[in-house]
Formats: C-alpha cells, sequence, structure tokens
C-alpha cells in the first residue's frame, strides 16, 4: 500500500485518499491511553494520526538509545494499526513542539562551536547516529512493507530556521539509505522566506497554519502549482506561557467560531488536513520549552492541553462537537454519540509529613566539581534540573553588585545558606547588591533550567551562569558546580516534618492511600514553585505565577494502596499539604 499523488489528489494504493490526521505524540501520554486516544480520534473521524519522534528522549546521553515505555514508537504505531488508523511520522531530527530544544539534545551544546540545524559535520554526525537507531525500527511498520506508516517529514519548518538545502538533503539520503521509501514531505509557514528555505524541489510540500486559509494555500501554490493540498498542521489551539493567560480562557466564540470557519474553508478547497493538536497531553518532567522574542524568554507550562480537540485528560473539549459538523459536511463519519467525559476523583487534601532539606540533601544528592568560573549544564554532563553554584567572597566590602552574567534561567542567591532574593532571566534582573562583612560571606546560587528555547534563532540556548560572576564589576574566581538534575531521589533521607521550612529550598514528602486508581489534579494552593514526584514519576513542575494551577495525573500513576507524593518547593512553607481535585485549572 503505496500514498502517492495524482493531479490534484493523494493516491492510497491507487485509490482517492482525503488525508484527515490528528496530531498525538506518544511521549506526552501514558502507554495505558494510547489506544483509548486513538480510538476517540478514529471515531471523531480521522483516517490518520501524526506524531513527533522527541530525539532527547530517544538519546538522552550519547549512545544511549531508549524506546521502552513511553518512547515505544513502535508500540504506538501498531495500535494505531489496529485502531484502523493510518500514521504520519516526523522524524526531526528538529520537531519544535514547544519541547524543549525543539527535540535536539542537550549534549549537543557541549561543543562550544555547535551549530544545529545545517550541515556542520559534528552535528551531522550525531543525526546519522540517532537515524540509525530510529529509522530501522519504522522501516517495516511502513506501509510500502504492509504497515501503517503513509508517510514521513523531512525536518520541521526549516525555512523558519535556515536556509542550508544541502542539510535538508543530507536528511532525504539518510532517510533513504535506511530503509524509508515512503512518501516525503516537508512542511512550512505560508511565507516566501518559509517556503524558500525549507523546501527542496522533489519533495512535497506542505504548510501549517490557525485561520486564512484561502491565502496560505494560495501561497502553497505559487510553490507547487499542481499535487493535492495539505495543512500539516492546522493549529486548533495554544500553548501557554508562564505568566500569560490561559488560550482556552482567552478563546472567545468568536475565535472559535474564525477556527471553525477556517477548517470549513480549507476543507472546501480540496485540502487534507492535520489537526495540531488533536490531543496535546502533558510535557512531563522537565520537557517544556520556551520562546525568545523581542520581548524577551518565556518558559511554557507543563500542560500541554492546548485548548485543542481532547483536552489533557482525553476528554471531548468545546471544539470537538464544532469541527465534527465542519467534517460531516465532506466525509461520512463514523455513526455513535461523542465519548463521555472519563471519571475523575477528587481524592481531598493529603499532609505533607516529611522533609529534608537542599541543604542537608546536597552531598547526598550531588557531586561538586570545581572550576574556575561557573560552568554551564552542558559542560557538566547535566541536561535538566537544577545546578547549584558555591564561592566564598571574602571582607570586609562595602555594598556592591553581585552579577550574574548571562543568567539562563532563574537564580535564588543565598547568603552564608540564607535567602536572599531572586534573579531571572525573563525579567532581565540579573543583579542585586550585597555587603560582605569581615569575616567573609558564602554565595550560593540555585539556578532553574526553566526550558531550552524550542524555535527560532535563540536554539543554542545552555543552560545555567554563561559568562561568570562578578562582584562590583571584579570576577569571581573558585567555584563548586553542583549538579541537581534530579533524576534519582531514592538518596534523599526525610525526616519528620515538625515545622515546615521557611524561605529554603525543600523536599516535601507524603505517603498516602487510594482505594481506586482514577484520573485526578493536583493543586497546591500556598506553595510558590517547584517540582513534582508521584510514585517516582516526575509530573512536571508549578508555579503559582499560573495561568495553571494543577498538575494533571493519569490514572495508571496511581497505585491502589499506598503512595508516595514529593514536592521539591524552592521558596518554602508554612503548611505542606497538598490537594487531589476531580477538576483542572488551567488558568
Amino acid at each position: 500500500m503505496t500514498l502517492t499523488t495524482s493531479g490534484n489528489q493523494f493516491l492510497l494504493d491507487g485509490k482517492p485518499f482525503r488525508i484527515l490526521s490528528g496530531a498525538m505524540h506518544y511521549f506526552r501520554v501514558v502507554p495505558e491511553y494510547w489506544r483509548d486516544r486513538l480510538g476517540k480520534m478514529k471515531a471523531f473521524g480521522l483516517n490518520t494520526v501524526e506524531t513527533y519522534c522527541a530525539w532527547n528522549l530517544h538519546e538522552p546521553r550519547r549512545g544511549e538509545f531508549r524506546f521502552e515505555g513511553m518512547l515505544d514508537v513502535v508500540k504506538f504505531t501498531q495500535i494505531a494499526a489496529e485502531v484502523g488508523l493510518k500514521v504520519i511520522v516526523r522524524p526531526g531530527p528538529y520537531i519544535c513542539s514547544e519541547w524543549d530544544f525543539g527535540g535536539l539534545p542537550s549534549w549537543l551544546l557541549k561543543d562550544p562551536a555547535m551549530q544545529v540545524r545545517c550541515a556542520y559535520p559534528p552535528f551531522l554526525e550525531a543525526v546519522d547516529g540517532y537515524f540509525e537507531a530510529l529509522l530501522p525500527r519504522l522501516a517495516p511498520l511502513q506501509s510500502t512493507h504492509g504497515g501503517p506508516i503513509i508517510a514521513m517529514q523531512v525536518e520541521n519548518e526549516y525555512g523558519s530556521y535556515g536556509n542550508d538545502q544541502n542539510y535538508l538533503r543530507y536528511l532525504v539520503d539518510g532517510m533513504r539509505c535506511r530503509g524509508i521509501d515512503s512518501f516525503l514531505f516537508t512542511s512550512d509557514g505560508p511565507r516566501d522566506g518559509c517556503l524558500q528555505g525549507g523546501t527542496l524541489p522533489d519533495i512535497f510540500k506542505t504548510v501549517n497554519f490557525a485561520f486564512n486559509a484561502g491565502t496560505a494555500l494560495a501561497k502553497l501554490r505559487e510553490y507547487q502549482p499542481e499535487g493535492p493540498l495539505m495543512v500539516m498542521e492546522f493549529w486548533s489551539g495554544w500553548f501557554d506561557h508562564w505568566g500569560e493567560q490561559h488560550h482556552i480562557s482567552a478563546d472567545s466564540s468568536d475565535s472559535i467560531q474564525r477556527s471553525v470557519d477556517t477548517l470549513d474553508e480549507l476543507l472546501s478547497l480540496g485540502a487534507s488536513v492535520n489537526f495540531y493538536m488533536f490531543h496535546g497531553g502533558t510535557n512531563f518532567g522537565f520537557m517544556n520549552g520556551a520562546n525568545l522574542e523581542t520581548t524577551g524568554y518565556q518558559a511554557d507550562v507543563t500542560s500541554y492541553d492546548y485548548a485543542c480537540v481532547l483536552d489533557e485528560a482525553g476528554d471531548p473539549a468545546p471544539r470537538y462537537t464544532a469541527y465534527r459538523e465542519i467534517l460531516r459536511k465532506y466525509v461520512e463519519l463514523p455513526t455513535g454519540s461523542n465519548p463521555e467525559p472519563s471519571v475523575k476523583a477528587a481524592y481531598g487534601w493529603v499532609e505533607m509529613t516529611e522533609s529534608c532539606g537542599l541543604w542537608e540533601a546536597l552531598e547526598a544528592i550531588s557531586r561538586a566539581q570545581k572550576s574556575l568560573t561557573p560552568l554551564p549544564m552542558e559542560m557538566v554532563d547535566q541536561d535538566y534540573g537544577f545546578i547549584l553554584y558555591r564561592t566564598r567572597i571574602g571582607g570586609p566590602r562595602p555594598e556592591g553588585q553581585l552579577r550574574a552574567r548571562d543568567l539562563h534561567d532563574r537564580a535564588l542567591v543565598f547568603l552564608d545558606g540564607k535567602f536572599h532574593t531572586t534573579l531571572d532571566r525573563e525579567t532581565e534582573q540579573e543583579s542585586t547588591d550585597i555587603e560582605i562583612p569581615a569575616s567573609g560571606l558564602r554565595i550560593d546560587l540555585l539556578v532553574e533550567n526553566m526550558g531550552r528555547v524550542n524555535f527560532g534563532p535563540g536554539l543554542h540556548d545552555r543552560k545555567g551562569i554563561l559568562d561568570g560572576v562578578t562582584f562590583a564589576d571584579q570576577f569571581q574566581f573558585g567555584w563548586e558546580n553542583y549538579p541537581l538534575p534530579m533524576q534519582n531521589l531514592n538518596k534523599l533521607r526525610f525526616t519528620p516534618l515538625v515545622e515546615a521550612h521557611q524561605a529554603c529550598p525543600t523536599f516535601y514528602r507524603a505517603q498516602f492511600q487510594v482505594d481506586k486508581a482514577a484520573h485526578t489534579f493536583l493543586a497546591l494552593p500556598g506553595w510558590t514553585k517547584g517540582v513534582v514526584w508521584l510514585n517516582g514519576f516526575n509530573l512536571g513542575r508549578y508555579w503559582d505565577r499560573g495561568p495553571q494551577q494543577t498538575l494533571y495525573i493519569p490514572g495508571p500513576l496511581l497505585k491502589s494502596g499506598e503512595n508516595e507524593l514529593i514536592v521539591f518547593e524552592l521558596h518554602g512553607r508554612q503548611r505542606a499539604r497538598v490537594e487531589f481535585r476531580d477538576k483542572p485549572d488551567l488558568g
């Protein structure tokens, strides 16, 4: 079974085929729910599912590959076939997707001369290693070999970044020589620069947009005069940054109607479509990306609900019925009613009963690396999480400015172990005034990687303090670097919580009982900022700044019986308790 084109339509095994696809990323959804979400996609009326592959998850350390559990792209593809869906795979190497570093692995940035997404030989060598591990797994699943994969993408929105045609050709050749013989395509914004820089003459072109279908598809026609029209990303919602209004809240009925009208328009023009997203899922752990615009740095939230067709918990969202009624005008839809919302549980309040302060835990969970200047995370082989920089400044010294030069991204400043202030890349607050007593002062800077930039020219987003620390314009040399990736908390030594810690980074732990596991949402009222683990699984970040105020917990992450919850709070607590609710609060 082969996807081809004839005139202005797709053919599948020689028969006319309109691609009606929805985006869902296997790595944003627990495997136990893959079949459910894919089944809802099929029931909606779609015939295809599209997914990215996240290189940074599959190769977290160079040469070490993972394809198990949530990363089992082969199993995901097989389940899609069992449900009755074709599959479009977008393997990268770059995916954007509001994902850390656009899916590129952070270890690339250990090379100080690294140039990504171009024909820089060390980058191409790394891509070869990734393709060699990934593509032979996908090749047997192509429709040309009897499987469900009908098409694969070359790079992603490359014209929004560069114009290295040699690089794109290298990727095509790399895919072909590793057994990829299915239909290849590119996707770009419907603008001249994007369609000039991001395409190849012999590779099928698609475009991405939210509105103005006629204008966008007319621009595609300028660069591809013949062939079916394909909207690879019909943006059916949008993502959130910390500190913004949630896009569902910001959505007016007028904007939803405009989106519905755009879908109607593109279908009336005969276009195939991929809903981006159909089901967004969650940026679990530290995997959210960020944007770097003229307005500055903005990190994405943990939820990838995306205000799209199925919400974060997999239930029909407000757009579901409206979109489906438009589809009904153009294709015969499956019979049956809309899916019922899944059962959610409100387990109520849970008191944190144990704690472990960061200062007490530091030597157990990290080992200091000494250096003249603070080292970026990538230089100590760290990908995500936090890093602590420690030095001592002798005194006495009158009040002067302590500056973390080129801070990426947010730092808590401690003086002799006591919290002083917060420095923040987003607000461009990189300095604070301090005075050094005669006895001197220990300086601790706890820096959080808030997410690497995933789009645009700011991709080379190394983390930590990149250009040293000065006091009164004097560089301070002699540092201890404590990497804190937070990948293994087993070495924490918890003690009974007598009184909650004040203004001190602290791990809090609770053990609680659940009779029956179900979807739930974790609220942390009164907490400020931190990270949560449930039974060892990193649920992601919380921040009272919003818009997101709850963390989604898929039912399979809970156990019937005893469960363990660990919260790492950066700013201390007066009363350490959390609440499990049956409704989300995304702002």
